[in-house]
């Protein structure tokens, strides 16, 4: 496994939790009590983009892992 494969593996992992944190918060809006109370991180949009980039990233470095 080379330095990028490394590289590309910690940053799709990172990128993995990041948009499990994304998910956490968006449901958490999405149950919130107080309904005036909106927030302002756009929860929906750091997810999809995090969970895009944790994909691509894991894929390369698997793809390379597993080519051989």
């Amino acid at each position: 496994m080379s330095e990028s494969d490394k590289i590309m593996a910690v940053t799709g992992t990172i990128a993995a939790m990041l948009a499990m944190v994304a998910w956490i918060g968006d449901r958490r809006r999405m149950k919130r009590r107080d309904l005036d109370r909106v927030g302002f991180m756009p929860w929906t949009t750091v997810f999809f983009f995090a969970l895009m980039a944790a994909v691509l990233l894991l894929g390369v470095a698997g793809r390379h892992l597993f080519r051989g």
